[in-house]
């Protein structure tokens, strides 16, 4: 197993810097910028620095108290004022594309604060929110002194030790105070309802963590919490579920900001003009590829529907699904290897089932992110839902589970996908701004839905239907969800377009539909369009290099950069990498 690389950090006060960030001066120009910006994280959301690495953090929670949004906003207006003024005079074109990534991420995350605080009710949803800061600390990677912090946190989150007050208590005050101003937009009543529906499955949950942990004396802690939680459920049924709102439309300029922050740089209506014509082209490459298979197999009808509902009814079963991806993986692997499509590292890649509190907080396959700063060896991990919980008939999310489908989804979220992307991070070292502060989420998910297609050849053809299957719910999602958001079609229509003319199950499309209207609006319609970008350099830099185009080199740089966004890519391909081969 290859030995991982701290990335660098420029705070002595919490962890040492690593030995490749000292060899590069860059770096650690960048991240003293980074630092003001981590401290302001640290003290309104030190469960996310928590989550980053920054130990420091790990028995603070975080501030709904009086007053957080407008203290948040001045502390970050200060930063900025400062970043704005060493653009003017950094010389280093590095630090400079980082001080790029820093003030844009200020100024959209201020403006979408100002936008909701303006414009929508809050709903603090507290169980997820402590579920999730509780995680962080009891993965089963991290050290035992570690996991002993989690009790601490519990107890500051119910109130039990001196200066906190219970997060229930606060998430109270500030819909109250937020209730009185006329004119705000409540909640979507779906999200409300499933939140409250959760509350049960983030306690066991918990409790399940606490207990795998093998740690004692949290239990009277969490049955606190298990009554605050509840009395916060029935509080939000009394005073913020008759605000709730029936439509999921978001307003106009929440929904734009939206897609701005997840790296897409389209109007609404020109996102899905392009997106449908995409549609479309990928259908009849779907037929294409479905008349072959119903030849080879003597199927009765061609029709790519047809042809998916057979292949898509075969199933793992639930114990033989984790040992199906491990191997998959290695055939992944071996594919990578004879085509030098990229380097590998030596150590194998994680592969787990999620939990029911996991697949309840994200209820499809994900690739949970190792820490960021400070790693000693922690990895990502690729989750497996075997059910969403949140789906209305309970069943097994059968798209995870179908052995062609596993071909796709193991390149996405594994390898060469979004595991090999993170620690590519770690084993190499990127500065502070690029791990932490650079991702749009096209540049993510842009990336592993360009790691399908670089397996895609490779693959069977009941594979490469699949895949294509996935792709065109990729590209469904750029018309569906503004399609939601702008009031032009329901959930439940998307819901059900998914299910008719993409052959999702149900639980998968009650995912897509949550996602669209509440869990995460915008963010879907991220993956094609940073497909579609880094097919784009790929393309410009094959045409500037001719024959010298070497596509593991070409790889190895583009993982190399961290999370940039697309155009700084662009940016940096013609800058470093094209000029080295020319």
């Amino acid at each position: 197993m290859a030995k991982s690389t701290l990335i660098a950090l420029s705070l002595g006060l919490l962890l040492p810097l690593t030995s490749l960030a000292n060899s590069n001066e860059w770096v650690k120009t960048s991240d003293r910028y980074t630092q003001a910006i981590l401290e302001i994280r640290g003290k309104y959301d030190p469960e996310i620095a928590s989550f980053d690495g920054l130990e420091s953090y790990d028995t603070q929670t975080v501030d709904w108290g009086p007053n957080y949004r407008q203290r948040h906003a001045k502390s970050f207006r200060q930063i900025l004022a400062k970043l704005e003024q060493a653009k003017k005079t950094e010389r280093d074109p590095r630090v400079h594309q980082d001080l790029v990534i820093l003030t844009r991420g200020i100024e959209r995350d201020l403006t979408g604060r100002q936008l909701q605080q303006s414009l929508l009710l809050p709903y603090y949803n507290a169980a997820e929110s402590i579920y999730h800061g509780l995680e962080t600390l009891l993965q089963e990677q991290n050290t035992a002194e570690r996991k002993q912090r989690a009790i601490e946190r519990l107890k500051r989150y119910i109130g039990m030790l001196p200066g906190s007050q219970p997060l229930t208590e606060q998430a109270k005050a500030r819909t109250l105070e937020a209730l009185r101003q006329p004119g705000l937009i409540g909640p979507y009543q779906e999200e409300l309802v499933q939140g409250i529906d959760n509350t049960p499955r983030y306690l066991d949950g918990i409790a399940e963590l606490f207990k795998t942990a093998k740690l004692t004396g949290w239990e009277p802690a969490h049955a606190t919490l298990s009554k605050q939680l509840h009395d916060y459920d029935q509080w939000l049924k009394q005073h913020l579920q008759p605000r709730a709102r029936s439509q999921a439309t978001l307003p106009a300029a929440i929904y734009l900001h939206r897609l701005q922050v997840n790296g897409v740089d389209l109007q609404p209506a020109e996102l899905i003009e392009r997106s449908a014509a995409s549609f479309l082209e990928i259908r009849d490459e779907m037929q294409a590829l479905a008349d072959q298979i119903a030849i080879e197999r003597k199927l009765p009808s061609k029709d790519y529907r047809e042809v998916l509902r057979i292949l898509l009814a075969e199933t793992l079963p639930a114990d033989q699904v984790l040992p199906h991806y491990q191997q998959r993986l290695k055939t992944i692997e071996a594919i990578i290897r004879r085509e030098r499509i990229l380097s590998l590292p030596e150590r194998e890649a994680i592969i787990r089932l999620a939990t029911e509190a996991e697949a309840a907080a994200t209820p499809s396959a994900q690739m949970k992110a190792p820490r960021l700063v400070g790693n000693t060896g922690e990895r990502g991990e690729f989750l497996i839902p075997l059910r969403n919980p949140n789906a209305q008939t309970g069943a097994d999310t059968s798209d995870d589970l179908n052995p062609s489908a596993s071909w796709t989804l193991t390149a996405h979220e594994a390898r060469p996908g979004h595991e090999l992307q993170f620690a590519r991070m770690i084993e190499t070292g990127v500065s502070l701004a690029r791990a932490l502060f650079a991702e749009d989420t096209a540049n993510v998910e842009g990336w592993a839905l360009y790691s399908e297609a670089l397996i895609r050849p490779y693959m069977p053809l009941e594979g490469q239907l699949l895949s294509l299957k996935d792709r065109m719910l990729r590209i469904a999602r750029g018309f569906l969800d503004p399609m939601v958001n702008t009031g032009q079609i329901t959930p439940q229509e998307a819901k059900a377009f998914l299910m008719k003319e993409v052959l999702i199950s149900e639980a998968f499309a009650q995912q897509e539909a949550d996602r669209y209207a509440f869990r995460d609006p915008g963010q879907a319609t991220s993956y094609y369009h940073g497909y579609l970008k880094l097919r784009a350099l790929r393309h410009q830099t094959e045409f500037k290099l001719g024959t010298r185009f070497d596509q593991q080199a070409f790889h190895d740089f583009i993982l190399a950069q961290g999370l940039l966004p697309p155009d700084q890519l662009t940016e940096a391909v013609k800058r470093a990498f094209i000029p080295r081969y020319q």
